[in-house]
């Protein structure tokens, strides 16, 4: 069995400076692990890949079931969205 994902992609303005936030947030309660092309945070039962380009904030998540997959996209999305406030950020997933 495959394991549930989803993906958002966030049309925002100095998407890097959003990807640092969040990691300097939620890496005080999570594994951070910083690759070549993004970072991943291991939370909430699963996991999500963080980066940005040009276009925004790409956000990949994964769990082991469909209940931890929405724990992470709570926990990312929420605070994206709170950090984000003024600029009126709506993360919508999207489940594979």
């Amino acid at each position: 069995m495959t394991a549930p994902t989803s993906s958002a992609d966030v049309a925002v303005e100095r998407g890097e400076r959003w990807v640092k936030q969040l990691v300097s947030h939620l890496g005080r309660k999570a594994e951070v692990e910083q690759r070549e092309d993004d970072v991943v945070l291991r939370l909430a039962g699963g996991s999500c890949a963080l980066s940005a380009d040009e276009a925004g904030v790409h956000l990949r998540a994964q769990a082991p079931d469909v209940e931890s997959l929405g724990r992470v996209e709570e926990v990312v999305g929420g605070h994206f969205e709170r950090f984000a406030a003024a600029e009126h950020v709506v993360v919508g997933w999207t489940r594979a």
